[in-house]
């Protein structure tokens, strides 16, 4: 299926020229470029020098920041030394414009974010996203529609074109967490619990600990452990025959959970815990705790698991 495929599914915007998205701007069309504009799109503006060093670092990484966004920003470049009575009278109006570079976030016809100095790209990638978000705007360059897009293709049995999909949004954006989180979500369905493995193991260390990948680390544990599952009524009926048979008990609920019974597998985790919650380590907690994390936070199974277990914890 491939980039283009995606493209079409998630309504990924084509790059607009740099033309569109960067102009130099002067005191004579200051009003139409920032202000106005601004009412449109967030303008991020540059003010800079000629003779300012980190301006020559931080212009060009701007630049490339605003051009990945795809069109959800524009920028504007203001050469202070060439516009002195316009950079006079944004200080009067409290924009500090003593010290440059200094960018600012033009939202709604008004500054709304800035920073001074020039800074790491992660820094410029937060700015921008945060002028886009605060205009009500998708900060992704379409990358999350492509997302959904992708997630629905799992959901109606789809995996192979999902897995593909979200493995072409991570070249757009490795650091795309859901994106991650889908992938792996893709592979298990597949039944690939290896490539699955891998390609959690490939995500960037700075996303390892967003709720995506806690959640895809929890599925590939659930995944593995299902792969040895004994049979449910075989260990059913070892239960019922001997109920605390601690063991039995745990080797039911991931019986229950590798055929789909993701309550019942709770349920039994909750009665062993409460027979004896030192068990093994800890065991029954810590399996429920792996559950949750695989599920999506506000799943009812999730919550109401949470609020027994905490219930009996602290009683």
């Amino acid at each position: 299926m491939g980039m283009d495929k995606m493209i079409e599914l998630g309504g990924t915007q084509t790059q607009a020229p740099a033309g569109d998205l960067i102009k130099d701007v002067t005191e004579e069309n200051f009003m139409t470029d920032v202000v106005d504009a601004s009412n449109e799109v967030p303008v991020i503006v540059d003010f800079w020098a000629t003779w300012c060093g980190p301006c020559k670092t931080l212009g060009p990484m701007l630049e490339k920041a605003v051009i990945a966004a795809k069109g959800a920003v524009k920028m504007v470049k203001i050469d202070v030394d060439q516009n002195q009575r316009l950079t006079q009278a944004l200080s009067q109006q409290g924009l500090p414009l003593q010290s440059i570079p200094t960018v600012v976030a033009f939202v709604q016809g008004r500054p709304i974010d800035m920073f001074q100095g020039a800074v790491p790209g992660s820094e410029i990638d937060a700015f921008i996203k945060r002028a886009i978000e605060a205009a009500g705007g998708d900060a992704s360059g379409g990358l999350d529609d492509a997302v959904a897009a992708a997630e629905e293709m799992l959901e109606q049995g789809a995996a192979e074109d999902a897995a593909e999909t979200f493995a072409a949004i991570l070249q757009e954006d490795p650091n795309h967490a859901g994106a991650y989180g889908g992938l792996v979500r893709s592979y298990l369905a597949l039944g690939q619990v290896d490539q699955a493995e891998a390609a959690l193991n490939g995500a960037p260390a700075e996303i390892s600990a967003t709720p995506e990948l806690e959640a895809a680390h929890a599925q590939i544990e659930l995944a593995k452990q299902a792969a040895n599952a004994g049979p449910v009524a075989d260990l059913l009926a070892a239960v019922e025959a001997a109920p605390d048979d601690h063991q039995s008990r745990f080797d039911l609920a991931q019986a229950l959970h590798a055929s789909g019974d993701t309550q019942g597998a709770v349920d039994q985790l909750l009665d062993l815990f409460r027979r004896d919650r030192e068990w093994n380590d800890g065991a029954a907690k810590a399996q429920l705790f792996t559950i949750f994390e695989a599920l999506d936070a506000k799943d009812p199974i999730a919550l109401n698991g949470r609020r027994k277990l905490s219930s009996m914890i602290f009683a």
